[in-house]
């Protein structure tokens, strides 16, 4: 839960553009959602969808294998998980957020 609250406190910029978009509406997302050991960008739990805003750190080293253990696990658990590129949110943060919420609201 601590690293969530640091989390929430200090959000990359993509992360901020989408929850000005998505925050308040219905169904509602929360941000810097922790789900055992991990902390997720957003999560709408009445829909069981996870959303990962992934920048160029998450091409770099073995972050691409960590991710794809952390999806599977999150799978797992019933979630599932749409990630979605740091640089389309920052070219339109407003579609980005639509295309979100009619996805959860068609579920």
């Amino acid at each position: 839960m601590k690293r969530a609250r640091y989390m929430r406190k200090n959000m990359t910029l993509p992360e901020v553009l989408l929850w000005q978009q998505i925050k308040g509406k219905k169904p509602k997302f929360r941000k810097q959602y922790p789900i055992g050991d991990y902390v997720v960008d957003f999560a709408c739990t009445a829909a069981r969808l996870l959303v990962e805003i992934d920048g160029k750190a998450h091409d770099m080293g073995d972050n691409p294998q960590r991710d794809i253990a952390r999806q599977q696990l999150l799978e797992a658990k019933g979630w599932s998980v749409l990630r979605i590129p740091a640089s389309e949110v920052l070219a339109d943060p407003s579609a980005i957020a639509e295309g979100l919420l009619r996805k959860v609201s068609d579920q």
